[in-house]
């Protein structure tokens, strides 16, 4: 049986609805690879240029909030139909990288160098957990994944209160700030988004050897990216309350 992903663009019926192929039309692991590769791609490109144009002195707002709202509704339109994942993916990238580039320069201008850290941190922990995986180190077992999902959907809720709270001036007591205890709660969600990509990494290895369609190999870099992306932002937050103190 098909393990469940904590990742919500990742789960347990996704590979069952759409059936098992053979040869050129079927999923790989490095179908997989070259396709995250292409979105990764797409999505620095545009962080990029978003962070030119933040630090050339002009206004990246609408590119943030423009690349929010858009990412958001392209990862609800892939996640509930896979099929558009070829075509949609890209885009999302680039709404996504618009977002994070704007999101990026405002933390770099308010703690220089913070940027380049957090990308070294995540590109590590990914090839940490990529190891460990591989070696079998870290087993995707079914508690394992349950206990993810558990925290996943935990966080999210907490974010989700945080959001609606927020919206009638109340605040969610050390979720935000720089107090020991706010970082001993970021320094949790940045663990629950790592511990993700061993799911995510299950999920791929499990698609190919299940021979889901080629379409397929978008839709599960998708599901990766949207781990990176979360765990790129969380570790941004962590370091900014460090910073900050």
């Amino acid at each position: 049986m098909l393990g469940r992903s904590g990742n919500p663009t990742l789960n347990d019926k996704t590979f069952d609805r759409h059936g098992s192929y053979s040869g050129s039309g079927r999923m790989t692991i490095n179908g997989t690879v070259n396709k995250t590769f292409i979105t990764l791609a797409v999505l620095l490109g545009a962080a990029f240029a978003v962070w030119n144009q933040y630090f050339k002195g002009l206004d990246v707002v609408p590119y943030a909030i423009g690349g929010a709202i858009g990412g958001l509704i392209c990862a609800l339109v892939i996640s509930f139909a896979p099929r558009t994942a070829p075509f949609l993916v890209p885009v999302y990238a680039a709404l996504e990288g618009a977002f994070l580039g704007a999101l990026s320069a405002q933390y770099e201008y308010a703690y220089g160098g913070i940027t380049m850290q957090v990308a070294l941190i995540t590109v590590c922990v990914f090839f940490a957990l990529l190891a460990a995986y591989k070696t079998r180190i870290i087993r995707a077992t079914e508690n394992f994944k349950l206990g993810v999902f558990a925290a996943t959907a935990g966080i999210a809720l907490v974010y989700l209160a945080s959001f609606v709270l927020g919206l009638f001036g109340v605040n969610v007591p050390y979720l935000h700030d720089n107090s020991l205890i706010g970082i001993g709660i970021s320094l949790v969600i940045v663990a629950v988004a790592a511990l993700n990509l061993v799911l995510d990494f299950d999920f791929i290895e499990q698609g190919a050897e299940r021979g889901a369609p080629k379409y397929m190999e978008w839709y599960g870099a998708f599901g990766l990216v949207v781990t990176l992306v979360w765990l790129y932002v969380e570790i941004l937050r962590l370091l900014s309350k460090l910073r900050s103190r």
